[in-house]
């Protein structure tokens, strides 16, 4: 799934899923607290599809924009209300159970995020071990004592079986601003304890991500470059290429391993290249045109062929965690705590200008992400949702007017008081409310914007 399409598809599909996760939420709980729901719609705008059930016919909608949704429910501040279902209104009911209604959607999210992260730890986490490429010269990481082939064991004591929980762990104390113990392991199978004392680093957290920012890179071993099949009418197979077929030039320059083969392709979408392989004991050139192709905002070079791994190589730097049906309840509840934990660390970061705003992803990004994990399977395309849920059921719960989070202060305020706030009041924190979402979506899609431009 790639492209423009694939993108808008992937992301209408997971925010389709994940709105109705967090309506469902006010929705269900509201219906069990007895109060009268009107309308269940997923999208906004002009409904697309609409059906009335159950004994107060409520509305189902799927609206025309799948940008959120909403539940309307009886309320006596929107529309008058029939004498026989005042006491279902919405604004009749007692503090905690509008808190309760208001909760339940971010609750829900975060829910949906252990229910995905169990089914991905029960199926298997396929993922990369966490070896480490080259090391730039005069950087976080060279200064630390790193070295290229090094595996990190354990960031701050938690094993590292993957580069995800690398990451996060070095993520983790990036935020934190104290010093990480990193347990590596050398080809030799020697063990070295290397640490970064994350609070005399000034960058770690700013633009281009933080292993990039540390001077680390992932590991890619260096795979001969053989055609193991090929795509049906690309033009690799339109070249008359064939598998098996060893790429030994290109233009005049040899060609000494896969990677560097990609990148002299992708480097040059439309241009017709020169190619030399080697079939069997047969030198031939044959000419190669890649087509262009949209890959995260820019346009690269593809001829649809795939690389023949070496079994044992694949084996090496591949692994898969995976769990039993109980070990992985406690997992996925870890995992979605840590998330959580971190979403709400990385925005105060970016708050209070530890961390980068460039770090705020919009539309854009997110589909060229569902996309990606999309085409990747569906453990990949499950991870990315439980993400995403996460960050809804973070965003909604923050103190801000028009938001879940913003109602909740409102209802906080009124516990204090003993009276709720004035409508005058409310409608200036609406206001504010709608001024702060509209600078996070500017933000957002100036971030957007900039990643496929190269800003």
């Amino acid at each position: 799934m790639t492209g423009f399409s694939g993108s808008l598809l992937a992301f209408i599909v997971a925010i389709s899923v994940l709105v109705a996760v967090h309506e469902f939420g006010h929705f269900w709980v509201a219906r069990k607290l007895g109060i009268k729901v009107l309308r269940f719609s997923i999208g906004f705008g002009k409904p697309l599809w609409m059906r009335r059930f159950g004994r107060d016919q409520t509305e189902f909608a799927i609206a025309i924009l799948p940008l959120g949704g909403y539940v309307k429910m009886l309320d006596e501040h929107e529309a008058p209300v029939a004498p026989e279902d005042v006491s279902r209104s919405f604004n009749r009911q007692p503090l905690w159970v509008r808190s309760a209604v208001l909760l339940a959607g971010p609750l829900f999210n975060f829910l949906f995020a252990i229910a995905a992260y169990w089914v991905v730890f029960v199926s298997g986490v396929p993922g990369l071990r966490p070896v480490v490429g080259e090391i730039a010269p005069h950087s976080v990481a060279a200064r630390a004592g790193f070295q290229e082939r090094d595996e990190l064991m354990s960031v701050a004591g938690k094993a590292t079986l993957t580069w995800d929980a690398a990451t996060l762990g070095l993520l983790d104390a990036a935020l934190s601003g104290t010093q990480a113990t990193i347990l590596v392991r050398r080809p030799d199978e020697t063990q070295k304890t290397l640490s970064i004392e994350f609070g005399e680093v000034n960058d770690a957290l700013g633009k281009g991500g933080l292993l990039r920012n540390l001077g680390l890179s992932v590991w890619r071993p260096r795979i001969p470059a053989i055609i193991d099949r090929l795509v049906p009418g690309a033009p690799a197979e339109q070249a008359g290429m064939q598998p098996g077929d060893k790429v030994i030039a290109v233009d005049g320059q040899p060609v000494k391993h896969w990677s560097q083969w990609v990148d002299y392709v992708r480097a040059r979408p439309g241009q017709t290249l020169r190619v030399g392989v080697l079939r069997g004991t047969d030198e031939l050139e044959l000419e190669l045109t890649p087509r262009a192709v949209d890959e995260q905002g820019k346009t690269i070079g593809q001829i649809g062929a795939y690389v023949r791994n070496p079994v044992e190589l694949r084996d090496s730097i591949r692994i898969e965690v995976k769990y039993g049906p109980f070990e992985s309840i406690g997992k996925s509840l870890h995992k979605t705590w840590d998330m959580t934990t971190l979403t709400f660390r990385t925005l105060w970061g970016m708050l209070s200008g530890q961390a980068s705003v460039e770090n705020i992803s919009g539309p854009i990004s997110i589909a060229q992400y569902a996309a990606y994990s999309a085409s990747s399977g569906l453990s990949s395309f499950l991870k990315f949702l439980a993400v995403v849920s996460i960050s809804l059921g973070v965003l909604n719960l923050l103190p801000i007017p028009v938001l879940d989070g913003g109602h909740l202060l409102y209802n906080l305020i009124e516990w204090l008081k003993g009276k709720p706030l004035s409508e005058s009041a409310q409608q200036v924190g609406q206001r504010v409310g709608i001024v702060l979402l509209l600078a996070l979506m500017s933000i957002a899609f100036y971030n957007d914007l900039a990643r496929v431009f190269g800003a």
